[in-house]
């Protein structure tokens, strides 16, 4: 850590886990943001933080609690945007990192958005869903005083989905006296979702992974691909690169990893999972017991799509893989960020590879405000465009000033934050 302030002292220096990580990532793109470098202590400053207790009475009559956070990292560039995920590991540095990694995010392709992030440590199977419904409720009404369609917009994200989103905005609507659509995104199309937001994130990591992999001179038909995290990010991403072709080698899930050399059936694949809840026990192909032999498999294109840090200094060496397509939220370290560079692995990050949620988010978000609704090919259309846009951005920036892609996507947006930053100005 550069300075004494970096580390805020609600959190300790054992206890700054992913929110460590996204501190080094500033310190790496300080030296490129020229005189916007006075203003980069606000980048390492969460703007809010909400920590609430949410007590519900369970199916027994007995009375859990559980603690709910909301970060708003900043807002200069407009509302925070970000997902709320139900998980027994959410910790406050962890949602302070995911929701600083929106703000950067946000500002790489960007949409108008700040940076947010909201978590309730719970394992969501061990509870009904009558008492999901209920966590979910009080969770909102504790909340309710930071978010708003031009305040907070939350959005699924682990173990969240359209029903907890349609619990969340009735909530909030119920407490503003009125309908607010707006208020997240995510939300079942009959209560003003966008056509196309299910798949967004997968399919924006594929339209990025097309493009990084016609940088590189990978035809994508025949490429080998590997994924980590068979959800709605991993899964759809697999999916659209099997349908162009590529050999979908290997995929790994909490439970299981399956592999098959001459590729997996994607399509079976999911049928499975959609059954049996794991890839384990899919007769497709391999199964391997030792999970740490995923990261070994031979592939082109390797997609974490889990949880942060999986890509460390304990496995980066083992990796085979020429591109790296970050599905998940800030799952490579930096010490691990330097190995594969040194390597010769592209690594195309986070806040670029994974921002097609975000994008349709926004475009969910718009039109709920206008209340006219286009068609999926038109969200489609308008994903791919600004994805294409952003990595080609970011990519001309990495060749210029010879830096990897993460460290120039950090340049781009943390640019374009702090420049908002200083136009505003301070008030009082």
């Amino acid at each position: 850590m550069s300075t004494q302030h970096e580390v805020p002292s609600y959190l300790t220096q054992k206890e700054i886990g992913p929110w460590g990580v996204y501190l080094e990532q500033i310190d790496r793109v300080t030296p490129y943001l020229g005189s916007l470098a006075r203003w980069v202590e606000t980048l390492k400053r969460p703007k809010r933080i909400l920590v609430v207790d949410v007590p519900i009475e369970r199916d027994d009559g007995s009375i859990a609690h559980f603690e709910g956070y909301r970060v708003q990292h900043n807002t200069s560039r407009g509302p925070g945007k970000g997902g709320v995920r139900f998980h027994q590991d959410v910790t406050l540095s962890e949602v302070m990192a995911l929701s600083a990694w929106m703000t950067v995010k946000n500002a790489a392709v960007n949409v108008p958005y700040g940076g947010a992030k909201g978590g309730v440590r719970l394992d969501p199977k061990t509870l009904s869903t009558g008492e999901l419904q209920r966590v979910t409720r009080r969770y909102t009404s504790e909340i309710n005083i930071i978010i708003g369609p031009n305040k907070d917009i939350p959005a699924p994200d682990v173990n969240t989905n359209e029903q907890i989103m349609a619990w969340m905005m009735d909530t909030y609507s119920m407490n503003q006296g009125s309908t607010a659509s707006g208020v997240v995104t995510g939300k079942p199309i009959s209560l003003g979702g966008s056509l196309g937001r299910r798949e967004a994130t997968g399919r924006g990591v594929y339209v990025v992974g097309c493009e990084a992999a016609a940088k590189r001179g990978i035809d994508i038909k025949g490429a080998r691909v590997a994924v980590q995290g068979f959800g709605n990010v991993g899964g759809i991403a697999a999916r659209l690169f099997a349908e162009a072709g590529a050999k979908v080698v290997a995929v790994q899930d909490h439970i299981s990893t399956v592999v098959a050399d001459s590729g997996l059936d994607v399509v079976a694949l999911q049928a499975h999972v959609a059954q049996h809840g794991s890839v384990a026990g899919f007769g497709g192909g391999d199964i391997v017991n030792d999970r740490s032999r995923f990261w070994e498999v031979d592939c082109d294109i390797l997609i974490p799509a889990a949880l942060e840090q999986q890509i460390t200094e304990a496995n980066a060496n083992k990796i085979r893989a020429k591109i790296i397509l970050e599905g998940a939220n800030g799952p490579t370290t930096p010490a691990a960020d330097d190995i594969l560079h040194d390597k010769g692995v592209l690594v195309v990050p986070d806040v670029i590879a994974n921002a097609g949620g975000v994008t349709v988010s926004y475009f969910e978000w718009v039109q709920d405000f206008s209340s006219f609704f286009w068609t999926e090919d038109e969200i489609n259309q308008r994903l791919t465009r600004i994805m294409r846009e952003a990595f080609g951005a970011v990519w001309t920036l990495a060749q210029e000033k010879n830096v990897s892609l993460r460290t120039a996507a950090f340049i781009v947006a943390c640019t374009r934050v702090l420049q908002a930053r200083e136009m505003r100005g301070l008030y009082p």
